[in-house]
């Protein structure tokens, strides 16, 4: 079984290899059956090793694969973990991956650059593979910037476009600003502990003062906000939906924005340990549950409410955690990786039928004319809104009750982003597929159903959106579940819940009322009054210019942070970088030169010169001597 593991992130990597070498001298079917092929390999791993652990008394298994780095007493191992925690993030990673790899190879099919995608897209599995794998914080940290390289490539892959290239390069350099305080992070468990293998920490988390073990979680935490798009670093996100579709999916479902609530749940002894850290991660994430949700009511960018709608999710995520629902709150990764990743391939369905259309006030009446992109999307939006028998309702319910039993404050809040959920993204599936169609002549001819291999994906993701849930029904009613009992041996200090029956019977029943009347509100609002979104920004009132600008967050971000720094690079330039550095460098030139100028001078080709010199010389030495 430890060659097996080993092999898990092997066979992407191949995948990598092989497109990028050889990726143009085969055909692009091939190129996409490889690239699929070898997530599937790993996923069927995945599934035995899953299988193994669940089975088998031991939790854990450590892989060695080779001596990493030793110098002096410093050793630290290149090895992986495979535990519960780890086993469920590679299900999701290699099973969504591989779907998303199918979808692809119909979206991509007429790129150009399709053997280059379907690399970049092994190789951002590669290295999540390699952050959900690894037994200490140096591994994570490789996978931790794979990825974000991964998605620089992705995001920025249609190069061409001036801006998408920024939307990459704001992707890239607002998730260093996190991996910075990831680094910090694991530097001073180091300084700490001595080790920053999980084991050797964990055991003696609790042997440093809450000071550091506060100012580790929360150096830590603010690497998760970079990958996952908490306040304040989340405006890269939304702005990630440069890039192709699937791309979109993967980044939100499967991989990249993921790693966040992965790295916290694994490091989750610390904010047992340290209560102002939990509530940070707590106040954090309700406040970008709710500031996200808020952002998306005005979207009209399909892609781009999907985003908002994943900001708003993972917020909720990371308040469970910082509730210490963390069990819960992985449950919610994995329901949300079902039905994001069905929203976005949908998405991506429409998009094609639109001929690269995305903004849903130009769509309309298209679900007669693509059916099963309706039906899945129906799921996914149901199942995102938090209604049951769909796997929203039992993850996002958890949370809640989680929430409620440890502040009323935050669970209002976690309730209202919750709303607003439903809202959104019934205006999102109203706007798209019902009415009249709103586009063009040419784009209502063009409109026809997406090819087999994109539709399988959707149907597949569709049917785990709404059983996904059944991973809750097991003693639901004491909010104890099959998630919390496989976690318990990672969740080293488990927060019970204590809530009556009574009491969970009335936030269930609140939860549902609130979604349904949202919902019927929505109905009300955009199918039998008809509302339309406005046209031109000036038809908008003062309180939506605010939302539909995104309360100006990137603006503010320009004039205090971006412009000032360019400010300073311009004077540092113009004065430090052009009078003083290239003064030396030049002066040093100069002084060579006239030196070297004034010496040839001495060069005169003159015999009677060079002896008269000779003598010269000759008498100044003995002069020299004679006085010395």
């Amino acid at each position: 079984m430890n060659t097996l593991i080993a092999l898990i992130p092997v066979f992407p990597l191949i995948g990598f290899l092989f497109n990028s070498f050889l990726g143009k001298k085969i055909s692009k079917n091939l190129s996409g059956i490889v690239a699929s092929l070898s997530v599937l390999i790993s996923f069927v791993i995945s599934v035995m090793a899953f299988l193994h652990l669940q089975s088998s008394s031991v939790k854990s298994i450590i892989v060695p694969v080779f001596s990493w780095i030793t110098s002096g007493s410093l050793d630290i191992p290149f090895e992986y973990l495979l535990d519960p925690l780890s086993s469920v993030f590679l299900l999701i990673i290699t099973g969504i991956g591989f779907l998303i790899h199918i979808y692809s190879i119909g979206y991509m099919s007429h790129d150009e650059g399709f053997q280059r995608f379907f690399a970049y897209l092994n190789l951002f599995v590669f290295f999540m593979l390699l952050l959900v794998l690894g037994n200490n914080y140096l591994v994570i940290f490789v996978g931790w910037e794979g990825v974000g390289l991964c998605s620089y490539l992705l995001i920025g892959f249609w190069y061409k476009n001036t801006d998408y290239n920024n939307a990459a390069r704001k992707a890239f350099v607002m998730n260093r600003i996190g991996d910075l305080g990831f680094l910090l992070g694991v530097i001073l468990i180091f300084i700490t502990y001595g080790s920053i293998s999980y084991n050797e920490v964990f055991s003696n988390a609790g042997t440093a003062s809450t000071a550091v073990v506060t100012t580790i979680a929360l150096l830590l935490f603010v690497g998760a906000m970079g990958k996952s798009a908490q306040i304040p670093l989340y405006t890269w996100l939304p702005d990630a939906m440069a890039g192709p579709t699937p791309v979109s999916a993967l980044i939100h479902a499967a991989t990249m924005v993921t790693a966040g609530i992965y790295m916290v749940t694994r490091s989750n002894v610390f904010y047992s340990i340290s209560e102002v850290a939990a509530q940070t991660v707590a106040i954090i994430g309700v406040a970008t549950a709710l500031f996200a949700a808020t952002i998306g009511l005005l979207q009209n960018d399909i892609k781009k409410i999907l985003a908002y709608s994943t900001v708003s999710q993972l917020g909720l995520m990371f308040l469970g955690l910082g509730v210490g629902a963390y069990s819960s709150s992985v449950f919610h990764v994995t329901t949300h990786a079902f039905f994001k990743a069905l929203l976005f391939l949908g998405a991506g369905s429409v998009i094609h039928a639109m001929g690269g259309e995305q903004d849903i006030r130009k769509m309309g009446g298209l679900k007669g004319k693509v059916k099963i992109t309706f039906l899945t999307m129906l799921i996914g939006t149901i199942a995102i809104s938090g209604l049951p028998p769909f796997s929203g309702f039992f993850s996002k319910d958890e949370i809640l009750a989680h929430v409620y039993e440890h502040s009323k404050t935050l669970w209002v809040l976690g309730m209202v982003a919750s709303m607003l959920t439903a809202f959104y993204m019934f205006r999102m599936l109203f706007l798209t597929f019902y009415g009249t169609f709103s586009g063009t002549h040419e784009q209502e001819h063009h409109l026809h159903e997406s090819p087999p291999t994109m539709t399988f994906p959707l149907i597949v993701l569709a049917a785990l959106s709404v059983l996904g849930g059944l991973l809750g029904l097991p003693e639901f009613w004491h909010m104890t579940n099959w998630m919390h009992h496989n976690l318990e041996s990672v969740i080293l200090r488990p927060v019970p819940v204590t809530l009556e029956h009574e009491t969970e019977w009335m936030l269930m029943g609140l939860a549902v009322a609130s979604a349904a009347a949202v919902i019927y509100f929505t109905y009300l609002l955009y199918r039998k009054y008809g509302v339309q979104p406005a046209q031109k920004e000036e038809q908008l009132k003062p309180w939506q210019k605010l939302i539909y600008h995104k309360y100006y967050v990137d603006e503010i971000y320009d004039a205090l942070i971006r412009k000032p720094l360019d400010f300073l690079a311009s004077l540092f330039y113009k004065f430090f970088d052009l009078q003083v550095i290239d003064g030396l460098v030049n002066a040093s030139g100069s002084i060579v030169k006239f030196f070297g100028s004034t010496v040839r001078l001495a060069q005169t080709g003159n015999i009677g010169f060079y002896l008269m010199s000779m003598v010269l010389g000759i008498v100044c030495i003995v002069l020299f001597l004679f006085l010395v």
